[in-house]
């Protein structure tokens, strides 16, 4: 395999390699994902489910966001967009048509990816800040059409939105249920994404990131690669909001604004882009701020933003990047 596919993972390349186990998880990987599955059972007994849930669903979010960012080296301000529209796609048909859980999850997703090849489609020619521009301004327009639109309630959202039963078998309706659903589908998403990094797929895409006119000059089409993991990251981004959708049992026009992808921004760099676990830390530890910090009402923004400068500060490759770097274990 030619060296540009020897990703900038730097020192932790080779020994990954060396080291995979089940599903291809390192040592380290492995240690991470049995350390989140006793989070899963253990969680629920100091923290809130719903809050946890929410958790769980900006984590798949920051998954998907950072295989465009950390494994692409894609930047984009317009995932709020595909988040909401999982959102409300899922919640529609869930509350007006009566479409099965699974279903609706489906169709999340689906307008998730859909919606993220159309801009991916018009975006991905441009570079840089030019390609984030126009990703925001695409963003803008379906928030627009969001907030206009009777279909979407306009600035009241769609609310009650049914849990439903899962394969017509497992009744979601309970906070429990709803929470190890989302626990699961979490796992799954590290599991697949992981897989999907780790394939010759993902080194293309990590080349593409480290220097894409040499990958197009051994044969690859560049642009088709970058769509793809548009589109792939879109998608989660739709699953990510179908499941906050259904959780907390309301779709608004916060889902789809510019704030919702300045927060999955914020989680993939406290994290640690181009990181496994990174996400869901960044995940954990920005909603747990946000959460704690609510009630000390204007001084919220002040001390969210001092601790924010003391993370880039301190962790330059985020909390996982740089625990990885400091343990020489890839996360």
């Amino acid at each position: 395999m030619p060296e540009i596919f020897r990703s900038r993972s730097g020192p932790f390349s080779k020994q990954s390699d060396a080291q995979l186990s089940v599903f291809g998880f390192s040592t380290g990987q492995g240690v991470a994902l049995l350390v989140l599955v006793m989070f899963i059972f253990l969680a629920p007994f100091f923290l809130y489910e719903l809050f946890l849930v929410k958790v769980f669903a900006f984590a798949i979010f920051a998954i998907g966001y950072n295989l465009l960012l950390g494994y692409t080296g894609i930047m984009s301000f317009g995932h709020a967009a595909f988040f909401g529209l999982g959102a409300y796609t899922s919640g529609l048909l869930a509350s007006r048509l009566g479409l099965s859980t699974e279903l609706s999850l489906l169709a999340g997703i689906g307008m998730g990816a859909a919606t993220g090849a159309v801009f991916g489609l018009l975006a991905i020619r441009r570079r840089g800040i030019y390609l984030a521009m126009i990703t925001l301004a695409l963003a803008q327009m379906v928030f627009f059409v969001c907030l206009q639109s009777p279909l979407t309630g306009g600035e009241d959202g769609v609310q009650g939105i049914p849990r439903g039963v899962l394969f017509g078998v497992f009744d979601l309706s309970s906070n429990d249920a709803f929470y190890f659903f989302s626990a699961t589908i979490l796992v799954l998403t590290v599991v697949v994404v992981h897989r999907i990094i780790h394939s010759p797929f993902g080194r293309v895409l990590r080349a593409v990131r480290d220097n894409d006119k040499r990958v197009e000059s051994l044969g690859f089409d560049v642009m088709r690669y970058r769509l793809l993991s548009f589109v792939l990251s879109a998608g989660l981004a739709g699953l990510a909001g179908s499941i906050k959708a259904m959780g907390l049992g309301i779709a608004t026009l916060t889902d789809v604004s510019i704030s919702t992808t300045t927060e999955v921004v914020l989680i993939v760099l406290v994290g640690g882009t181009a990181t496994v676990f990174g996400p869901i830390v960044g995940a954990l530890g920005v909603l747990a701020l946000e959460h704690f910090l609510t009630p000390f009402g204007p001084w919220f923004a002040i001390v969210q933003g001092v601790c924010f400068v003391a993370f880039v500060l301190l962790f330059r490759n985020g909390i996982v990047g740089s625990l990885q770097r400091r343990i020489r274990i890839s996360l």
